[in-house]
């Protein structure tokens, strides 16, 4: 007697599942050319190519997520220096020891209403049993600029 399995993956009836979608298959290949232009780079010289990419890829932006993008990079530079500006997922991120502390996630990246900024596991914000680890950004005030300094700084620490 053969028995047959199902997937046990959602689907809508009627459709087969497509796997990653357009926008997810690009970020991947955008995150393995990083990779290998990483691999080709030297120590000395990452950390500004680094930062150059992330310009480049600020620059790219509709307007909107431009303005907020260069303003997060100047403000996550000063809160946290130490951080290390690179590409992830073609996202513009920062990492402590090779490893994304935070990122910034523009709107039109998956078609999304509003800009992200991000936190990963590697953030350093534990507070309690919950804590947010991303926030929805649609412009930036004078105030949310200092909440932003203070959660980088933290998340960095």
């Amino acid at each position: 007697m053969t028995t047959t399995t199902k997937s046990t993956r959602a689907t809508k009836p009627g459709k087969a599942f497509d796997g990653f979608s357009t926008d997810e298959r690009a970020a991947m290949k955008e995150h393995a050319q990083e990779l290998k232009n990483s691999a080709r780079r030297s120590p000395r010289t990452a950390k500004a190519d680094g930062e150059a990419d992330v310009l480049a890829k600020i620059a790219e932006m509709s307007e909107t997520d431009r303005v907020i993008g260069a303003r997060l990079h100047d403000l996550i530079k000063a809160s946290a220096p130490a951080l290390t500006p690179k590409l992830w997922y073609g996202m513009p991120a920062y990492a402590k020891n090779g490893k994304i502390v935070c990122f910034f996630q523009s709107a039109k990246k998956f078609n999304s209403r509003y800009a992200t900024l991000g936190f990963s596991d590697q953030a350093n914000l534990d507070d309690g049993t919950a804590w947010p680890t991303a926030f929805a950004l649609t412009t930036l005030t004078p105030a949310d600029e200092v909440r932003i300094s203070a959660l980088v700084a933290q998340a960095a620490s």
